[in-house]
């Protein structure tokens, strides 16, 4: 990492799918254990590089319906348009806010949530 380079880690192309076996006679109880599992990574991101996970550690977001132990999906790579809901850096430390196009306040944001995960918990 001397020479300045960035390495971008690279998502898998391995297919982890189960294949289904050919049935022969009465199928087991257990057939749909073969099913899948759902990659959130793939399904919920699109630019891996600029994408991270930020879970919430109290309630004081609760106006925005973000609770603690919620996980936001934020991406650095996204310019927030009106009323996105952003993360910025304020009186160094993150804060959430939802943006307004009208503003004149100067902010500087960190990223763009595009998910939120809610905790049931």
């Amino acid at each position: 990492m001397k020479s300045g380079k960035v390495n971008l880690v690279e998502k898998s192309k391995k297919s982890y799918r189960v294949a289904r076996p050919k049935q022969t006679g009465f199928s087991s109880p257990a057939t749909h254990y073969t099913e899948p599992r759902i990659d959130l990574n793939a399904e919920l991101i699109t630019n891996p590089s600029a994408t991270f996970y930020v879970r919430v550690i109290d309630n004081s977001f609760i106006d925005f319906e973000i609770s603690e132990n919620d996980v936001l999906i934020v991406d650095k790579s996204l310019t927030p348009k009106n009323n996105q809901l952003a993360v910025i850096v304020k009186e160094d430390a993150f804060q959430i806010e939802r943006i307004d196009a009208n503003s004149k306040e100067e902010m500087q944001l960190w990223g763009v949530i595009t998910y939120v995960i809610k905790s049931v918990l």
